[in-house]
């Protein structure tokens, strides 16, 4: 029996046994992290095709709902956008502030947002009820329908159905969501935060090649040592490794460690960038997003700033999301000024 062994633990030793020819140079991996974001093609643009019933989307509205909350920045820039909405939104007896509340959100998500008249017997109109743009599609003139996962559609009765959309240059069908061209950004930030999570889950936060070139080592001491560091990761992470080489040389046995600080490095250069392209694309300021400033002068005082985005982005948003005014006949859509610090 050899005198060399390795444990994990006092309690968890491992006997090496046997002797066996000189082994060669081995390199062996522990996996390596793998993104569930390959393959989504989202900004594939294919314009709104006819399929003969009704128009499809010109990009998949199943994959915005996906990459809503892909990163906390673009979640966040949408949501503060709703609720300063929701918050000068006057309620109006054929629209409650909830349903405005899921029609607001479904126009900053998609570009597109429903409402649908509800009538009584006698015809007159009792509410307006938002309908979900992820599954909404619009056929030829005024006919639009609701499809399922399965495939399956509902048409709504002529005239039922207001289509309020943002402008896009390339189709008139569908309106598209004014952030898509940060999506790369925002995917990259959950990459980033997704390899982050697996480099701790796999416990091997050093980083480091045991490099082995002592001739006292068998191929069964090899392999025993690969279980043990195998052992080593997963739950239970930090465990202890002990290695006795008798006779061993000096840096026969090697730890190298990988540039951790590097990549930490370039882990938080990714979050910082990526979250800067993610506010640009939605115009937000990182004030109203309760970010930390990273420098000593800060982002300035928050009130002016949080103004001139009402101002700029609002007012914008309040006036396209009012068109279903003309379409109703009546003001059902109106709001209150925009005030910063205003008792309610």
């Amino acid at each position: 029996m050899s005198n060399t062994a390795m444990a994990l633990a006092p309690s968890d030793q491992v006997d090496l046994v046997g002797a066996a020819p000189k082994p060669e140079g081995m390199a062996f991996t522990f996996g390596d992290p793998e993104s569930v974001l390959d393959g989504r093609e989202l900004l594939d643009y294919t314009e709104s095709a006819w399929n003969g019933t009704w128009y499809d989307t010109p990009v998949s509205f199943n994959g915005l709902a996906r990459t809503f909350r892909a990163s906390t920045h673009h979640s966040s820039a949408i949501f503060v956008k709703r609720n300063i909405l929701v918050s000068t939104f006057r309620p109006h007896r054929l629209l409650s502030r909830d349903q405005f509340s899921r029609y607001a959100l479904d126009s900053l998500v998609f570009g597109n947002a429903y409402l649908a008249r509800v009538d009584s017997v006698s015809r007159r109109t009792m509410r307006l009820e938002r309908r979900m743009a992820k599954y909404v599609r619009r056929g030829q003139g005024d006919q639009f329908f609701q499809v399922n996962a399965f495939g399956d559609a509902f048409e709504f009765p002529a005239g039922s159905i207001f289509h309020q959309q943002d402008a896009d240059i390339d189709q008139e069908v569908y309106g598209l969501p004014e952030y898509l061209s940060a999506l790369s950004s925002a995917l990259l930030n959950e990459s980033a935060t997704l390899f982050r999570r697996r480099y701790y889950l796999n416990g091997s936060h050093a980083g480091y090649i045991l490099y082995l070139s002592d001739a006292v080592h068998n191929a069964t001491d090899v392999e025993g040592l690969r279980d043990a560091m195998k052992r080593s990761k997963g739950p239970g992470n930090f465990r202890n490794l002990f290695m006795y080489a008798p006779n061993g040389k000096k840096d026969g046995v090697q730890v190298i460690p990988l540039s951790e600080v590097t990549a930490k490095d370039e882990f938080f250069n990714i979050k910082n960038i990526t979250r800067d392209d993610i506010l640009a694309a939605h115009r937000v300021p990182p004030q109203l997003l309760g970010i930390v400033p990273s420098n000593s002068g800060g982002f300035g005082a928050i009130a002016p700033a949080a103004m001139v985005f009402a101002a700029n982005e609002l007012l914008p948003l309040q006036a396209r999301l009012a068109a279903v005014n003309e379409w109703i006949g009546e003001e059902v859509v109106a709001f209150d000024p925009y005030q910063v610090g205003r008792e309610t």
